[in-house]
């Protein structure tokens, strides 16, 4: 694959990926036969073992697992470099990623027995380093055993040609920590379905743009004036020497040198790092402020390199008509902070990342309460296809930024609305809106009008409406309602609850029930109280909650669209949260159970058993991860998969079978029932000696012979035995079944008559 674009200085870049880059060159893409980092560039350092550079490891890899095991993919950015016209690609820029890049590949192709050095991709070395070019050419020649059970770097230093001086090269060292992360990462998923994402030509799931520069000797003369003087300069002194010209030229704020070496410098050097240096922190929070200013003015930076003196000079020299605003609102930035005696205390006082204590709670795998620290940590830096400092985030920042300077009115409540509404604007979160967004930000946390805030989630904003009106009938309310608010699976959207008196003690049934340890029994008792399962139009898809991940109870309980649509969630979800708050039980968890099992009894009683009393009375058919089922012919019944990914090209369950496979003892005579592929295609499970399959259908549970002709009487025997009925595919054991509503229900269980046929043929030697 390679899709020509070009950036705005005219250079043309290919959209392309690791291995393609290698392979026939097309749209005019120079042709790559090797890879060659150059002596300029420093070593390989992904695979560092401090705290940070482990950090940035591991979400990058984070994002490349969710890339290869999804259905979306992840771009790597630019790649510059020069080609030279042997074939061989000298990288400027991307040799980490290239790097990561050639040993993912290698991990991926010894897993799957098929690492070769005829294979383009593995053309790949560091040119003026003859240790990491001999090891990178060995990694290739001698792979691993594909069946490997130790970390790959185990088995790699113990090989013979492996020497021992590499241990002190620090990008050999770097590439086995990689490896051995890489191979912790991937070790249970497949590599073939892997390597097919990986290497998928027409939606690869890693790609980068290649960038080839005709002339890198500029560049190499840039590398050396650099580095010239022993100690660069710095990336920070230079863009405050050119601030300060800009400040000046403004007519600015006055003692601009004096605050920036004096109490600005106090206000990062709590967070300086462990070099004792505040250069990047300054960098970073400037890089927000900058961006924040750029967005004001309509400006989105499309990926292309500018570097931060130019975009200075864009923003605060005097060309610009708004200089003055965006001069005083990067002094007020700064300023702010100097009075303020202790930042985290006061971020804490606002913010918080878990449900107990008074704040706005942020979520989030990286969530902190410090958000002034988070930005002079993170902003800029991306990882995966993500921003370190998300783009929620950087709007709450600047939401406190315009209370401190414009000292707006009910702050905790304003920024309580705005985290809600940008955790349900996750759709509309894109850098494309952030325009937008930071004006209607400011406009929002001046006035308090929530209308303002046109470009987020329009529901959401109407909720926030709804609960402000339910703040003003009854101010009691308050607290039931930010503890729904600050839970994690809500985040913020109450759209699963009735804003009404009701959600006092529903609050507190909720908080009880949706503890992660009991939601196993959530999802019996739930689907017991009611149908709330969440379809998908024209598809044959359904969702439930898991027992496992709370984005699926977000995705089932939490629609961003309109409340309509989650009306049977609600209503269901409101029952069961009536019994259990009404329950005099003091443990939650045998409430959950008595509302399965008075479930199953009733419909047992009624001779009534549907899919929805299987699903509640056999935990085993709620195991899937996803909560997702495909039901035959666009409706739940008797034939239904389950699974735990979220696509059919995984491995998942066909619940039944999985049911009666569990209730028969899971017996070693019975292949373990895992199934791939479109849900239409028939299902068997089979007995391991003969071949012997089972599957249920909407009238019942079907036989088929292994082929064998003595087992075939045997079956046929069993069989007959049992009242099964010969049909196309071998053998029908129907189930009793009654009319209801137009719908055949079972009159029996038939998990039970599955388990008993299934000890049958066992029992009879099949």
């Amino acid at each position: 694959m390679s899709i020509r674009e070009s950036d705005e200085q005219g250079m043309t870049g290919y959209r392309t990926t690791f291995q393609a880059m290698f392979g026939e060159q097309v749209d005019g893409m120079p042709s790559v036969e090797r890879v060659a980092v150059p002596l300029i560039q420093r070593d390989y350092a992904q695979g560092r073992l401090d705290a940070r550079t482990t950090t940035i490891r591991s979400t990058f890899l984070d994002a490349l697992h969710s890339a290869l095991t999804g259905e979306t993919s992840v771009g790597l950015d630019f790649i510059y470099g020069e080609v030279h016209t042997n074939g061989t690609f000298e990288p400027l820029d991307g040799q980490q990623r290239l790097t990561t890049l050639f040993l993912l590949h290698w991990y991926f192709a010894f897993r799957r027995g098929v690492v070769s050095s005829e294979h383009p991709w593995t053309n790949f070395s560091y040119a003026t380093r003859p240790s990491a070019r001999l090891f990178c050419e060995r990694l290739v020649k001698h792979p691993p055993p594909n069946d490997l059970s130790t970390p790959p770097s185990v088995w790699i230093t113990d090989q013979s040609w492996y020497l021992h001086l590499w241990q002190f090269d620090p990008t050999i060292r770097a590439m086995l920590v990689t490896i051995d992360a890489i191979a912790s990462r991937f070790a249970d998923e497949s590599p073939d379905e892997l390597w097919g994402r990986l290497t998928d030509a027409e939606n690869p799931a890693i790609w980068f743009q290649l960038l080839p520069i005709d002339n890198m000797g500029a560049a190499e003369d840039l590398y050396i004036k650099m580095n010239s003087r022993g100690k660069p300069l710095t990336e920070f002194e230079a863009f405050k020497a050119s601030l300060g010209q800009l400040v000046g030229e403004a007519g600015g704020f006055e003692d601009f040198g004096h605050k920036i070496d004096g109490d600005w410098t106090d206000v990062l050097w709590p967070y300086r790092g462990e070099n004792n240096i505040v250069d990047d922190e300054f960098m970073r929070y400037f890089d927000f402020l900058m961006e924040v200013c750029e967005w004001r003015d309509g400006l989105v930076r499309s990926g292309e390199t500018v570097t931060p003196e130019k975009r200075a000079k864009v923003l605060f020299g005097i060309s610009n008509p708004r200089h003055d605003e965006h001069l005083s609102f990067m002094h007020g930035a700064f300023q702010t902070w100097v009075t303020e005696p202790n930042l985290k205390d006061y971020f804490e006082s606002l913010f918080k990342t878990t449900l107990d204590g008074d704040g706005v709670r942020l979520f989030g795998a990286n969530a902190t309460s410090d958000l002034f620290h988070a930005c002079c940590d993170r902003y800029g830096d991306v990882r995966g296809t993500t921003r370190a400092f998300s783009l929620t985030d950087t709007l709450l920042l600047l939401a406190v930024l315009v209370h401190r300077q414009h000292e707006t009115k009910d702050v905790a409540a304003r920024l309580r609305s705005l985290r809600n509404i940008n955790e349900a604007s996750q759709f509309e979160m894109r850098v494309t809106n952030m325009p937008k967004f930071v004006n209607e930000v400011t406009t929002f946390m001046q006035t308090g009008d929530l209308d303002a805030l046109t470009t987020f989630n329009k529901n959401q904003v109407n909720e926030e409406k709804a609960k402000q009106d339910l703040r003003i009938k009854d101010a009691e309310l308050a607290h039931a309602v930010e503890r729904l608010e600050d839970h994690p699976i809500l985040r913020g959207t109450l759209a699963c609850f009735d804003l009404d008196p009701s959600i006092a003690h529903r609050a507190s049934a909720f908080e009880a029930a949706f503890n992660p340890d009991q939601w196993s029994l959530v999802t019996g008792a739930l689907l017991a109280s009611g149908e709330y399962q969440r379809g998908f139009q024209d598809s044959d898809r359904f969702q439930f909650g898991s027992p496992t991940t709370d984005s699926v109870w977000r995705s089932v309980l939490v629609d961003r669209g309109d409340r309509g649509a989650l009306a049977p969630a609600r209503e269901t979800l409101g029952t069961m949260l009536d019994v259990i708050a009404e329950s005099q039980a003091s443990d939650v968890e045998d409430k959950l159970i008595e509302i399965a099992d008075n479930f199953t009894k009733s419909r047992a009683a009624q001779e009534f058993f549907d899919w929805r009393y299987h699903l509640v009375r056999y935990p085993e058919m709620r195991e899937g991860n996803t909560g997702i089922y495909f039901g035959a012919d666009g409706h739940l019944g008797y034939e239904m998969t389950m699974l735990r990914r979220k696509v059919q090209r995984s491995y998942y369950r066909d619940a039944y079978l999985y049911a009666i496979w569990s209730e028969a003892g899971r017996p070693v005579e019975v292949n373990d029932p895992w199934f791939y592929g479109y849900s239409t295609t028939p299902r068997w499970m089979e007995l391991t000696r003969s071949g012997v399959g089972m599957r249920s259908v909407e009238a019942g549970i079907a036989l088929r012979s292994g082929g064998s002709s003595s087992d075939e009487e045997a079956l046929e025997a069993l069989c007959e035995d049992v009242g099964a009925q010969p049909c196309d595919d071998g053998w029908l054991l129907g189930i009793p079944q009654a009319d209801h509503a137009g719908d055949l229900v079972d009159t029996v269980d038939r998990v039970q008559v599955g388990a008993e046929i299934l000890r049958d043929l066992i029992a009879n030697g099949l």
